[in-house]
């Protein structure tokens, strides 16, 4: 595989509900991607997503993507974030909800939910929620608990609540993720949406909120995202996804995590607007994570040339480029993505 191959193994672009499904077909192959993410709310039911992701799939070619098969994704949390709906997907409780019954029970049904992903052609869940909500902040937290999207307050709970999902996602055939490292629960800005609010004061390296993200990671889960808030307590001033101490200190040294890292949107985001285009990826790639997550087409190229052209000239970040590719695809291989030679 070559560095412009390699580049495009670490980005993962966005396709629009209302866009055509060839839209990114000259992406793909020029920029050699790696993965496709579905957005925008997808609601004509199976046969529809499946008629994009049967042509998303087709995409991928010895040429254009080094023979390694597209990961192909979506936001399918429940409650609110549910990107894909109608005939055949059923419609997904908040996490709140899911939380009311036993693990054993949300292992049934995220059985189930995964069968209908993989029907139809998703094999990458952005989910479960990892993310723990104090109830001193409770819905005042914009981008979890306003919208239910945390399990519980409590750490533990949510701890056996994220495997039972991950669980019923490889049990259905699908890659789950646990989002958003290390925990976006604690701050009351949408990083989605503003740079305002996102910073967090109160997580360390050893705070018991990244249990439910330890216990990801020793049940096997296929990614782990990490998020765009600050963390005062670890690295100060610096948004996650760029910092070197959360995503290679923290995750990979002290959580033992040695598997795919992918960022949130760092495509349209708020709260990384004032960083340039190319070096939001060059820079999470720094800090020792993997795949790229734009929700805005536009952006891919500026951000595949700042790859290999710093690769081409830095030997030491070529060499991550090198490593992080080789950990994605690692998991296209455990996916059955791609094949050995």
């Amino acid at each position: 595989m070559g560095a412009v191959e390699r580049a495009g193994q670490l980005l993962m672009v966005g396709l629009d509900s209302g866009a055509s499904r060839t839209s990114l077909d000259a992406l793909v192959a020029r920029r050699h991607l790696g993965g496709v993410i579905l957005l925008g709310g997808w609601t004509g039911g199976t046969e529809g997503v499946r008629a994009t992701t049967r042509h998303l799939s087709a995409l991928a070619s010895a040429e254009d993507t080094a023979g390694l098969g597209l990961l192909v994704a979506a936001d399918q949390e429940g409650g609110a974030v549910q990107q894909l709906r109608g005939d055949g997907f059923s419609r997904m409780p908040s996490a709140r909800v899911q939380d009311q019954g036993s693990p054993g029970a949300l292992t049934a049904n995220a059985t189930r939910w995964a069968e209908q992903l993989r029907a139809a052609g998703i094999n990458v869940n952005l989910a479960p929620v990892a993310d723990t909500v104090p109830t001193s902040i409770g819905r005042a937290n914009g981008p979890i608990g306003q919208y239910d999207r945390q399990f519980s307050s409590n750490p533990d709970r949510v701890a056996r609540m994220v495997g039972a999902f991950i669980a019923g996602m490889r049990a259905g055939g699908v890659a789950a993720t646990v989002k958003h490292f290390p925990g976006i629960g604690r701050i009351t800005g949408n990083t989605d949406v503003t740079a305002s609010g996102i910073t967090d004061r109160t997580t360390t390296t050893d705070d018991a909120f990244l249990e439910p993200f330890r216990a990801g990671i020793r049940d096997g889960v296929g990614l782990v995202m990490v998020g765009s808030a600050i963390y005062s307590r670890i690295d100060p001033g610096t948004n996650a996804v760029f910092s070197r101490p959360i995503v290679t200190g923290l995750l990979r040294d002290r959580l033992a995590y040695d598997g795919v890292v992918i960022t949130d949107d760092v495509g349209k985001a708020r709260a990384v607007a004032a960083v340039p285009v190319g070096e939001r990826a060059t820079r999470f790639i720094e800090a020792g994570g993997d795949i790229t997550l734009t929700a805005r087409a536009s952006t891919v190229p500026a951000m595949h040339d700042a790859i290999t052209g710093k690769a081409e000239a830095d030997p030491a970040f070529a060499k991550q480029v090198q490593a992080a590719a080789t950990r994605v695809v690692a998991l296209k291989l455990r996916m059955g993505l791609a094949h050995c030679p």
